[in-house]
């Protein structure tokens, strides 16, 4: 019994206990493309999953509710026991047993009552379950596996029944035990005196557990067990399961297992991750990423070496508790260690877990040994911290002077743009200006190929040669204003360039079309394709543009390109964000791209974003600042495309827009369920989180409320420099 749990077999389904401080619950099935949170179920204290079936207790009576995939809003509990108050329950491959007393006040009366799920799902007790002797026993626990059940007895020891209960061969089991979980034909548990597991069953499938290790919490599969170690709170898994799986930079505070596959609630961030046998899980064992309860919500003040989960640290918006009731609280184990490559810089307290901090940042001999740093490194280390004293002394010294610049800076650089972007329009088409130094009698002639300022004109045939004719081979996209082809010039430069169709040319006249390289001959950016030149022959207009090796963001994202990590996606948003902003700030007058979309931002052979198909602003359009804003509301749909994974418009989901599915989300505080599920999460989702924030007041419905796009990029900037994926 645990916050999080999950059905077996041919109809499994996992479910869990969110975050919301309502304690709703929410699952995902087997086989589904999409994650079914099923309808009408009431908020659970605590969920048991058997074969096919789920089984909670109410959290408001603590009374028994037990349902399936089919029908969800349907009660399987036989009308006899629905209205008993339970403190424990548990479900097996086609029973549940419970023990009686209440579950928020601790009180049990010792009496397990037993019933049957499956084909006779209406009958009211399982009799092949029921033992008299067992009665005369109190029970804290209960687990239930194929045809046997197991609790553990308030005054220590362990008592298993059931018509297969004698092949366990559990007898005068003297020892308590603070958890148990039962696989098919197998039994483990966690002693409460040393922590270490022991186990019964399994036919000789289950490997020995490990020796010497310290649990807090264990689950079982079909024929496995995976263990939450007390030092790091990382996995470990025995039996028929494939340990390299297993995610090594995370911590748990709860999980579950099905079968082959084990998901987990991670300790930083409270968001589900799963693991099995088949890399990456079939779908429908991808969880949605929902902000999941670390453990079960209890009465019981929390003891030595426990801490009360503190809700605060979601920042979720009127969050203040994870559990429906103001006197409850949640008691997860404290860790001592954290996972390779971190260190605990700060230890546990009564409201918080132990901080684990990157090694990276290890500045002195506390963490030195946790981190295995070499003599060299810590050297260096040192080294490291007298120079930053250093420097922090040579800064105050020159602190006037930075006051000094700090008054002078603005109206320099007003006076430089000015002068610059007077510069930048001067007309740049015919010959180059070329400041000529008229004493230097060795000045070479200026050239007189034609040219646009650094804008080259080509000549049509060279273009033809370069693109094979302009053959469809050579073919890497087309658009509105007509084809793309990939070409390489008589120097074996690769380049991309844009041929007009018919439709264009006879609707933008020659002047227009001049006017139109008179700005883009201009645009010079690192996040921008550059114009590198143009050919307006024989009636043809042709733009010759930096050619992208690496394709463009949508087929990336959503196409046969190969996925990006979180680390590249940040950048990517960022970059994409700097080149808007160079359109709306720095061009004059200022340039609206006018179609913001994730097949407009492309990558260069160094992974750089670049804003392609840049637009112009219509003369007869007085709208500025609407066009503007227009840009912004596409780039935070974009922004979304990189968080999710998903298509801004898709038939295959509901609602199909991508704005109508995920903004609900982000502002109820569920922003990680919408954290694409195909790409390996990072230890840190908080980078993850606030990117979804800023495409959140990005989409903003009145566009006087969306930010500028320099605002974007100041901020996404920040999200890099101290949100970097570990």
């Amino acid at each position: 019994m645990g916050s999080i749990s999950a059905a077996f077999g041919d109809n499994g389904f996992f479910c869990s206990i969110d975050a919301s401080g309502k304690q709703d619950v929410f699952c995902w099935e087997k086989n589904s493309s999409s994650s079914a949170y099923f309808s009408s179920l009431p908020p659970v204290a605590a969920l048991t999953g058997g074969e096919g079936f789920m089984c909670g207790l109410l959290a408001n009576t603590s009374q028994p509710y037990c349902w399936n995939s089919i029908d969800s809003g349907k009660n399987l509990v036989p009308l006899m026991f629905r209205s008993t108050v339970y403190s424990h329950i548990a479900a097996g491959k086609d029973h549940v047993c419970a023990v009686r007393g209440s579950y928020f006040s601790n009180i049990y009366s010792g009496n397990v009552d037993c019933w049957g799920i499956g084909g006779d799902s209406g009958k009211r007790s399982d009799f092949s379950f029921f033992d008299p002797s067992l009665s005369n026993l109190v029970f804290e626990k209960i687990v239930s596996g194929e045809g046997f059940s197991c609790g553990g007895i308030k005054d220590g020891g362990i008592v298993c029944w059931g018509p297969e209960s004698e092949s366990l061969s559990v007898s005068a089991e003297s020892e308590t035990f603070v958890t148990l979980a039962s696989g098919k034909n197998s039994l483990c548990g966690i002693l409460e005196l040393t922590g270490e597991v022991k186990c019964w069953g399994g036919n000789g499938t289950l490997s020995s557990p490990p020796i010497g290790t310290r649990f807090v919490d264990l689950t079982a599969g079909a024929h496995h067990f995976c263990g939450i170690r007390a030092d790091d709170h990382g996995i470990e898994c025995w039996g028929s399961h494939d340990s390299s799986v297993v995610p090594k930079g995370s911590g748990f505070l709860a999980i579950a297992s099905s079968g082959f596959i084990t998901c987990g609630v991670r300790e930083d961030d409270l968001i589900l991750d799963c693991w099995g046998s088949e890399q990456p899980l079939p779908t429908g064992y991808s969880p949605p990423l929902q902000l999941c309860s670390p453990g079960l919500c209890t009465a019981d003040p929390c003891g030595e070496g426990k801490f009360s989960f503190n809700a605060s640290i979601l920042s979720v918006p009127d969050l203040t508790s994870l559990c429906v009731r103001k006197n409850l609280n949640i008691c997860s184990p404290c860790g001592s260690n954290c996972t390779e490559g971190f260190f605990p810089s700060s230890p546990c307290s009564e409201n918080a877990d132990r901080v684990c901090t990157a090694c990276s940042l290890c500045q002195n001999s506390s963490c030195w040994d946790v981190c295995k740093l070499s003599s060299s490194s810590k050297r260096e280390k040192l080294h490291q911290v007298k120079k930053l004293v250093i420097i922090i002394g040579s800064s105050v010294s020159g602190f006037t002077l930075i006051l000094l610049a700090w008054c002078l800076l603005p109206r320099l650089v007003t006076v430089r743009n000015e002068e610059q972007r007077k510069k930048q329009f001067k007309s740049c088409m015919g010959k180059p200006e070329v400041e000529v130094d008229i004493n230097d009698e060795q000045q070479p002639a200026l050239s007189t190929s034609p040219s646009v300022g650094a804008t080259q004109v080509f000549r049509l045939s060279e273009l033809k040669d370069a693109t094979n004719g302009f053959k469809e081979f050579n073919e890497v996209g087309r658009g509105s204003y007509g084809f793309v082809y990939k070409a390489v010039l008589a120097d074996g430069r690769q380049v991309a360039v844009k041929r007009a169709n018919a439709v264009t040319i006879i609707h933008t006249n020659n002047r227009d079309f001049e006017a139109e390289l008179e700005i883009l001959c201009n645009i010079r950016h690192c996040n921008i394709v550059n114009l590198l030149g143009y050919c307006a022959e024989m009636g043809e207009r042709l733009l010759v543009y930096e050619f992208m090796s690496h394709g463009t963001l949508h087929d990336h994202l959503h196409g046969e390109l190969s996925p990006l990590n979180w680390n590249l996606r940040l950048r990517i948003s960022m970059q994409a964000a700097k080149g808007l902003e160079y359109l709306h700030k720095e061009c004059f007058p200022p340039i609206v791209h006018r179609d913001v979309k994730a097949s407009n931002i492309l990558l260069d052979s160094e992974w750089v974003a670049r804003i392609a198909d840049v637009g112009l602003l219509n003369a007869n359009n007085k709208d500025l600042n609407g066009d503007l804003e227009s840009d912004v509301y596409n780039f935070g749909i974009v922004l979304l495309e990189i968080l999710s994974g998903r298509k801004a418009y898709d038939n295959d989901y509901m609602p199909p827009s991508i704005v109508d599915w995920a903004v609900p989300l982000i502002r109820k505080g569920k922003a990680a369920a919408i954290i694409d599920r195909n790409v390996a999460l990072p230890r840190n989702v908080e980078p993850l989180l606030k990117l979804a924030e800023i495409a959140e007041l990005a989409l903003k419905e009145d566009p006087c409320d969306r930010p500028v796009i320099s605002d974007l990029a100041t901020w996404l900037e920040q999200i890099v420099k101290n949100g970097l994926m570990l």
